[in-house]
């Protein structure tokens, strides 16, 4: 189906991050990070109407030094969002690491709130919180590096449960249900549950320590038609509307025998939560998927891929709604839904942003198309048959 989207420039401005504020606010974290390379580190507020006109609010420029904001989470009630940002290296050589980062949007103005030190890097560590998620009642935060993440209690950010540390793998990617937090790394899922009322106030302390969550299950990756050579999560995200779902994306690797150019295909894996499998799987592209995110009312599915595509499924059969062939000039690096889940923005180190309107028939336009042509397909199937019967 045809829809408007129309790519802005920003010059100047690699983006990395991005979160929706209100339906036809965002915010986009970028920059040229700790490079010498001239370009600000910043985030910046904007207003879209529709996708043609976008408006810049107000930037707030980060100080010399310090990194580009990689990851960025909106809180679901409060006007604020967390930012993962690395201060100066002459701050990380004292042992001062300020990446989770609290900024207030109010009155289209951005300003610093509070921070706290979950990744302490030293030397020429270059790990940086690429992960900020809130759960859905925004009373937890988790964030993470490649390999730690911490749960906050929000608005306190004091420690939920201890750390969790991978001794194996990359975290990519966090999702909340009201009861679990699932970690996606390139691996495994790992399932924790949340303190509940009975556990007392968040962070309950053994010895004067926060406990450890309790790991409940952890998952291996699926099988994958044709996949002989492994691959990754990328990705996870439960049902907005059904915590008895949960999706995943899956880049695979092909054996070490191909040439460069052969496939690096990304599977949309469709999963129960209560027994842990996989219900429905399909490739969504042939090159891998950077970005992925579901619309708040649960009906749409959109993914980045490496290919420079940004696509739409839908989130139950996942038949292709939408397809932009080169969103960007390179690889999606953010994409988001807004809270009405009718827009729909990407953003690349390219110094651009893709707006894109989403129709509130997209679903069912693909509905009706599919139904259209089985019948077809039905009726020449029942006319081949009544002639070889004749």
């Amino acid at each position: 189906m045809r829809t408007q989207h129309t790519a802005h420039s920003l010059p100047a401005f690699p983006v990395y991050s991005s979160a929706f504020v209100s339906p036809n606010e965002f915010v986009l974290g970028g920059g040229g990070g700790q490079s010498k390379t001239g370009i600000k580190n910043k985030i910046r507020l904007y207003h879209a109407e529709g996708d043609k006109k976008l408006e810049l609010l107000h930037e707030l420029e980060l100080a010399s030094g310090e990194d580009a904001p990689m990851s960025i989470a909106a809180h679901p009630q409060r006007e604020e969002i967390v930012c993962g940002v690395n201060s100066s290296q002459d701050a990380l050589h004292s042992g001062q690491n300020q990446n989770c980062r609290v900024y207030n949007v109010k009155d289209n103005k951005i300003s610093l709130s509070t921070t706290r030190s979950t990744l302490e890097l030293k030397g020429e560590d270059d790990d940086y919180q690429r992960v900020s998620v809130f759960s859905p009642d925004g009373k937890y935060l988790a964030v993470a590096g490649t390999r730690d993440l911490s749960v906050l209690d929000y608005p306190t950010l004091e420690p939920v449960g201890s750390s969790i540390h991978l001794d194996k793998g990359e975290i990519f990617d966090a999702t909340f249900s009201s009861k679990t937090l699932v970690v996606a790394s390139t691996v495994n899922l790992f399932a924790y549950a949340l303190p509940s009322d009975e556990d007392g106030d968040a962070g309950a302390k053994k010895e004067g320590k926060p406990a450890a969550l309790d790991l409940v299950k952890t998952i291996d990756r699926p099988e994958l038609p044709g996949d002989d050579a492994g691959g990754s999560f990328r990705a996870v995200r439960y049902h907005p509307q059904d915590e008895k779902v949960l999706y995943t994306i899956v880049n695979t690797v092909p054996p070490r025998t191909r040439t460069k150019s052969s496939p690096r295909r990304a599977f949309l894996c469709k999963w129960d939560t209560e027994t842990w499998k996989v219900t429905f799987k399909r490739k969504i592209s042939d090159r891998q998927v950077t970005c992925f995110d579901i619309s708040p009312d649960g009906k749409l599915i959109a993914f980045g891929s490496s290919d420079l595509t940004v696509g739409v499924v839908d989130a139950h059969t996942f038949a292709p709604l939408l397809t932009i062939l080169k969103s960007h000039d390179f690889p999606p690096t953010t994409l988001r839904f807004n809270p009405t889940s009718d827009m729909l923005i990407s953003g690349s180190a390219d110094n651009t942003v893709r707006i894109v309107a989403i129709p509130s028939n997209l679903g069912a336009t693909s509905w009706s198309t599919w139904i259209l042509v089985v019948v077809a397909l039905l009726i020449a199937l029942f006319a081949v048959l009544a002639q070889q019967m004749q």
